[in-house]
Parts: structure tokens; sequence; C-alpha cells
């Protein structure tokens, strides 16, 4: 596969690796926000006075929290206020190459099955052996990384 961005994706894959583990984190019943704050012994007046908000405010951010509409400014500015550090990221569910060579994989597959198809119709099918070697063949020298996310 012509690649253009290998070498940037190899070394996002390895900052990435670290944060895989943090994929199993789930966030607390009542949001982080209450958490920290519980655990602080920090009430919502306090914590509210710290960022210059009403208690009800606080409360309001700890709901949208939990519901996942807060915005991250807001998340940042509350995490400061309880001397946390917000951690945003995206994780991906497996490495990057490993979702580059399974998309390619399957670009080729669609592309390849329909060339065999037309080939038994004329009683010209190829062997499974040689149905991977082509793949592999196709995927070198006719796909590049940009070529992967035009069609979903």
């Amino acid at each position: 596969m012509k690649k253009l961005n290998d070498r940037a994706r190899k070394r996002l894959d390895e900052r990435l690796a670290v944060a895989r583990p943090m994929k199993q984190i789930s966030p607390p019943p009542k949001g982080w926000i209450r958490a920290m704050r519980d655990g602080l012994g920090m009430s919502g007046a306090q914590l509210g006075k710290r960022i210059g908000a009403s208690p009800q405010n606080i409360e309001q951010l700890e709901k949208s929290e939990v519901a996942g509409t807060i915005q991250l400014q807001t998340l940042g500015k509350l995490a400061r206020a309880l001397d946390a550090t917000l951690v945003y990221a995206l994780v991906p569910n497996t490495s990057l190459e490993d979702t580059v060579r399974r998309r390619a994989r399957a670009i080729a597959m669609q592309a390849i099955t329909r060339v065999a198809q037309t080939m038994r119709l004329e009683d010209q099918a190829t062997s499974d052996r040689d149905l991977e070697e082509r793949v592999d063949q196709y995927i070198r020298e006719e796909l590049a990384d940009r070529d992967l996310w035009s069609e979903a």
C-alpha cells in the first residue's frame, strides 16, 4: 500500500498505547465532578464559589457531565477548581495500523471478489491461495491511505 502517513501513524499508535488501559475506566454513576467533589469533602456551594457559579449551576453542570453534554472548556475549568487535570483523548479500539490494514483488506477483497465472480462465470476460477496473493498485491499496488476512507 502506498503509505502517506506511515511514520505519523506509528508515532501516534505509540503515544496512544499507554491510554488503552484507560478505556476500562468508566465514569462514576454521578460523574467525575461529583465524585471528585465528594472525595475532597467539598460542597456544591464551595465548588461554585471557586468558579463563580451558584450551587444550582454546579448541580446542572454535574448533570450535564453525566449526560455527556458538558463543554470541554467548562470541564477544564471545573478540573482546575478541583486541583485536577482534564485528560481528553480519542483512544482507538485497536492500533491505527490494524484499523488501516483491516480497511485495506476489506476494500481489496471487495474489488477482487467482483473480478473472481466474473472469472468463475467464465470458468476461470482461481484458488484461495491465489486469491490471498492477489489481495496482497492489490493492497500494495493499488491502494493509498487516502483511498481507504472514500466510502464507508
